[in-house]
């Protein structure tokens, strides 16, 4: 028996359901507002918003979002996504491509610390509502945090920054979004903890970085984890298509990571004649030796 024609129409326009955008011909709502009321009046850190939470920010939540943004475009061709995305324009790659095989590498080692940090900073909160201080709570976190992500501490220390220029202006912000009443300042105050405690581990300052920072800010405007790293990746590809653009203006031709000049470590066989009659004997005589084993 056929199904009624207009069962199978109601179940296509339930395939996909979606809170986010209403499309008619002539007409765009993203989050309810007509699109034309959207254009020219709000800004991209604010439409941001809007798409991923419901609605639209205060002006304090605007400024420290855009904040992280900006901090975390861009940290030179020495970052493995930049010099992706450079390496792929030489190679004869399109803008396109180029950006989404830099992307692509910002995984839980080039990419991940902010979410890390983030979900250490959960962990620590949730040991603080237990009523252990913040140093405690800290102390009673890094166990866990420490067997899902390994000995490193993402957010804190840099390897090539004593002290990382972008932290101070940040968590300023924050400060005075705090007293302002547009965060609860929870968060800045859980990262300094992390500073301290690591810094009093290890005998020396370990600082907060850029990860650290801005997971700080993602955490007060109440973003998960997993949704702290996809705005990382919104502001870094940035820098990404930048250095593509760049790239392309400059030139070149199937440039690798390292001039030609600069030699790489084999580790393998030193050189040798190739010999089938023997290679087929050694071969032969190892088998035979397993066999034997």
């Amino acid at each position: 028996m056929s199904e009624d024609p207009k069962a199978i129409i109601d179940g296509a326009e339930r395939w996909w359901s979606t809170s986010i955008i209403d499309v008619h011909p002539g007409e765009i709502d993203i989050r309810g507002y007509p699109i034309e009321q959207l254009i020219g009046t709000i800004t991209f850190p604010e439409m941001i918003w809007l798409m991923v939470r419901g609605e639209l920010p205060t002006a304090g939540q605007a400024r420290l979002l855009e904040a992280a943004l900006v901090a975390s475009v861009d940290h030179g061709p020495h970052a493995p996504s930049i010099a992706i995305s450079r390496m792929a324009i030489t190679c004869g790659a399109e803008l396109n491509n180029a950006m989404a095989s830099a992307i692509n590498v910002l995984g839980d080692v080039h990419g991940g610390a902010g979410q890390q940090c983030m979900e250490f900073y959960q962990m620590i909160r949730r040991h603080a509502a237990n009523g252990r201080d913040l140093e405690a709570a800290v102390e009673a976190a890094l166990p866990e945090y420490q067997e899902k992500h390994g000995k490193v501490v993402g957010g804190f220390g840099h390897r090539w920054h004593p002290v990382d220029p972008r932290t101070a202006p940040l968590l300023g912000l924050v400060e005075e979004a705090a007293a302002a009443g547009e965060v609860t300042g929870e968060y800045i105050a859980i990262g300094r903890a992390v500073e301290s405690v690591l810094t009093r581990k290890k005998s020396k300052p370990i600082p907060m970085n850029i990860d650290g920072s801005t997971a700080v800010i993602f955490s007060e405007l109440g973003f998960e984890p997993d949704m702290g790293r996809g705005l990382f990746i919104l502001s870094r590809s940035v820098g990404i298509l930048s250095h593509a653009w760049e790239q392309k203006q400059q030139g070149g031709r199937i440039k690798g990571p390292m001039p030609k000049n600069i030699p790489f470590t084999y580790t393998g066989t030193r050189r040798r004649s190739f010999d089938r009659e023997l290679d087929q004997q050694k071969i032969a005589t190892a088998k035979a030796d397993r066999r034997r084993a």
